[in-house]
């Protein structure tokens, strides 16, 4: 869409279809985001947490049927089934609408309805994207004014840009009079839908108030409709962290960081280095908008203007940073709740408290069998409260990117770490990345390892192999000397007894010192079957109790293996079908042959 004349029009049609008792605009204001947790405290939908333990935070429990992204009720709605490939669950565009107008119609009665214009990324940058919600829930306009940039200054540029992606979100609980509204109003499973349409540029979505799928600017925006927008105007909408990495003597490098969830990428955006002298800066810690500039390089910003971090986990030990972030104006669901109104999880720092508020709202002592904080449980917090925030992170400009990183939760198989030997080798590493799924979506396939492609598996807002294609492409569109190194990191090898083999969290500094060196031409190297490894006493183990034999296996290469594992690829890249490059089989081969004459 493409003016504020259409901007207007099209909301009266969606006031019209929705019947919203009011129609308000969010002016992204401090004072109305403190009008509004006031009255989500008053109607019993916020808990406000101890001022002097955890000033400005709130806690918000949801229906326990709404607390991850639902990927089976997750659409992409091209015109053509093809165009969505085998990733993705397609629905005919023209039948969806159908199905999710009659759903939309009525559906917030007794409610009102909240305009928020936002805008993905700086602004003034070449790359940001300007959205307008529409929701009737309060829980996503104080989680959108956290994580984008919402309010009244994005309508002065959506003059200059002259064009928004639209975004519907009901959350599918009308109220009649003298109904009670519920704490966490949603719809039932089978009428959730969370719906794209590619070619008009257009979200909708429908029974769901969890973040991932109400949050309309994340996932579905930043990433799948971002996609497909990137593919047409060749950048890249990536699921990446993007971190400042500076040496001892000052020089600093950026880089990027694909994991699937789960897997570290906000502890290592905020990572505190363990080797003296080196220090890591957060640009983004989720999704990253990537772009050839006339100078050949390629440059990076973060569209976010919010951490939505998995709480679980989340400690001083594990993450520092982020427990310094969250210590205050934090926006947090489905964690347990102290006897003096704080927060806690399952692997937190400190003693497991006698008696907790579990995340249903129940009674929870250390006996009980079930988890006190659920899993998937969230912290929302501006990422200007972030303790190590680079300087350029909010730069239109974008930062230069030197490396990019992909890896996932392997416990064999995988070395620490490796480089490519080529873009389209780092683009092959890339395409064969797994991981184990995790509680940030729901699935029957629960602890199973699957292909996650630069871990957009759920975020390609178009067909896999055009993706993979749209990945070598944009390496042909600059120098080869100008791109970034392209590394696969695997923090989760494990021993035959099933202990990690590398310490992780803080220790991983040493693999970036590494990359850091590599990019600067310094860094030692030994080619492998599998790409360049670090040479013997290339990664600094100054003060590390490690064994050599630890290291040993962390790097061992097993042919077997790894011919079991392209066979595993050979099968998944079946499921692509026929728009699979040429390239990235060719690899494959070649990989194949360099393992055969390793044995």
């Amino acid at each position: 869409m493409t003016s504020y004349d259409d901007l207007e029009m099209w909301i009266q049609d969606m006031v019209d279809l929705c019947t919203p008792d009011h129609v308000h605009w969010c002016d992204g204001s401090e004072e109305e985001n403190q009008r509004f947790l006031d009255e989500m405290v008053l109607n019993g939908k916020a808990m406000k947490l101890n001022p002097e333990k955890r000033p400005g935070s709130y806690a918000f429990f949801s229906h326990p049927t709404d607390v991850a992204r639902i990927e089976n009720r997750t659409f992409i709605a091209s015109i053509r089934e093809e165009d969505a490939g085998p990733t993705n669950q397609w629905r005919d565009p023209i039948e969806l609408k159908k199905t999710m107008t009659n759903l939309y119609r009525g559906s917030m009665k007794g409610r009102t309805m909240y305009v928020m214009p936002f805008m993905m990324g700086p602004f003034g940058s070449p790359l940001s994207k300007i959205g307008i919600q529409l929701t009737d829930s309060l829980y996503v306009v104080i989680h959108t004014k956290i994580m984008t940039r919402m309010g009244t200054k994005v309508l002065d540029e959506l003059k200059i840009k002259k064009s928004f992606v639209p975004c519907l979100h009901s959350v599918g609980y009308p109220l009649q009079m003298g109904d009670i509204d519920p704490e966490w109003p949603c719809a039932p499973l089978e009428q959730k839908f969370i719906a794209h349409f590619p070619e008009e540029k257009l979200i909708w979505s429908y029974g769901s108030g969890y973040g991932g799928n109400a949050l309309l600017g994340k996932k579905c925006l930043a990433l799948r409709i971002a996609s497909v927008i990137a593919k047409e105007e060749h950048w890249m909408a990536e699921h990446m962290l993007i971190m400042k990495l500076t040496n001892p003597s000052g020089q600093s490098k950026f880089i990027l960081a694909a994991f699937p969830s789960a897997c570290g990428k906000t502890n290592l955006s905020m990572l505190i280095p363990t080797i003296p002298g080196w220090k890591v800066e957060t640009v983004g810690d989720d999704i990253a908008w990537i772009w050839i500039k006339e100078d050949g390089h390629m440059y990076a910003i973060n569209p976010e203007s919010g951490f939505f971090g998995v709480a679980k986990g989340t400690s001083f030990k594990s993450n520092a940073n982020a427990m310094l972030a969250i210590s205050k104006n934090t926006l947090f669901t489905n964690v347990a709740i102290t006897d003096d109104h704080d927060v806690w999880w399952e692997g937190i720092d400190g003693e497991t408290p006698a008696h907790l508020m579990d995340w249903t709202k129940k009674d929870w002592n250390p006996k009980k069998t079930t988890p006190a904080a659920h899993p998937n449980s969230r912290f929302t917090v501006s990422t200007s409260q972030c303790p190590v925030l680079a300087k350029e992170w909010n730069s239109p400009e974008g930062v230069l990117i030197s490396a990019i990183l992909v890896g996932g939760r392997r416990p064999t198989t995988i070395p620490l770490i490796h480089e490519s030997f080529t873009w389209n080798h780092g683009v092959f590493m890339g395409s064969m990345m797994g991981s184990e799924i995790t509680a940030a979506s729901l699935s029957d396939s629960y602890g199973m390892v699957r292909r996650d492609p630069f871990a957009m598996l759920p975020f390609i807002g178009y067909h896999v192999g055009d993706y993979l294609n749209h990945w070598l492409e944009m390496g042909q569109r600059t120098d080869a000397t100008l791109l970034p190194k392209i590394f696969y990191v695997n923090w989760f090898r494990k021993n035959q007894e099933g202990q990690f083999l590398w310490p992780g969290f803080g220790e991983n500094s040493r693999v970036l010192k590494w990359i850091f060196e590599r990019c600067d031409g310094k860094g030692k190297a030994v080619p492998s079957p599998i790409g360049y490894l670090p040479a013997p006493g290339a990664i600094d183990l100054s003060h590390l109790e490690i064994k050599e034999e630890q290291m040993k296996e962390l790097f061992e290469i097993n042919p077997k293996e790894w011919l079991l594992e392209m066979d595993g690829l050979k099968k998944y890249y079946d499921t692509i079908g026929s728009k699979l490059p040429d390239a990235l089989r060719f690899e494959l081969s070649m990989l194949e042959t360099r393992l055969k004459n390793s044995h």
